[in-house]
């Protein structure tokens, strides 16, 4: 599994960066064994929609389902005091289930019609179910820097590129915004 963290409102454990911590020994306490990125300070996505995030990536193995996951960090989530009011808004915290392995989830189609979804409607719509690979993964640097620090090499199951490739195919002045801690 690979999962993206972001915060950049504070929780009960601090200010974002040390929110950040506390969610990474969460996911090593439920999960076990976690290979973690450094820490990177990032923009808001969208651009001016808040204060800078802090971001990490993390890897672990789990026999569990990704749906099954996805609520566990959901869970961790909330423990944070996460509220899913505004879209890309500020939160305390934000686990996002980029990868597991090779599979797409629920299926291609599904995952193709949400990569392909114009910005306009990723504003206002969310998917109902799961989605694997991340649809837009791809196309954020503050997801794929830290992901470069702990897979580097894993390989988008539908794109055919690895992480490396897809981050050194984002423009230089997005991947330049991103500043390690």
């Amino acid at each position: 599994m690979i999962i993206a963290l972001g915060a950049n409102a504070p929780s009960h454990a601090g200010d974002a960066r040390l929110t950040v911590l506390a969610a990474i020994d969460a996911l090593g306490r439920t999960f076990g064994d976690v290979h973690v990125s450094k820490l990177y300070q990032t923009p808001a996505f969208p651009a001016n929609s808040g204060p800078d995030f802090i971001n990490a990536a993390c890897s672990f193995r789990t026999e569990l389902p990704a749906d099954e996951v996805l609520n566990t960090l959901h869970a961790i989530e909330a423990d944070f005091g996460r509220e899913r009011v505004v879209r890309w808004g500020q939160r305390t915290l934000d686990l996002d289930l980029i990868a597991m392995g090779a599979h797409v989830l629920p299926d291609l189609e599904t995952f193709n019609r949400w990569k392909n979804l114009p910005i306009e409607d990723q504003k206002v719509l969310t998917p109902d179910t799961l989605i694997l690979p991340h649809p837009r993964v791809q196309d954020r640097a503050f997801v794929l820097v830290p992901m470069a620090d702990i897979a580097p090499e894993w390989v988008h199951p539908v794109l055919g590129q690895s992480t490396t490739e897809m981050l050194d195919q984002l423009p230089a002045s997005e991947r330049d915004e991103i500043r390690a801690l």
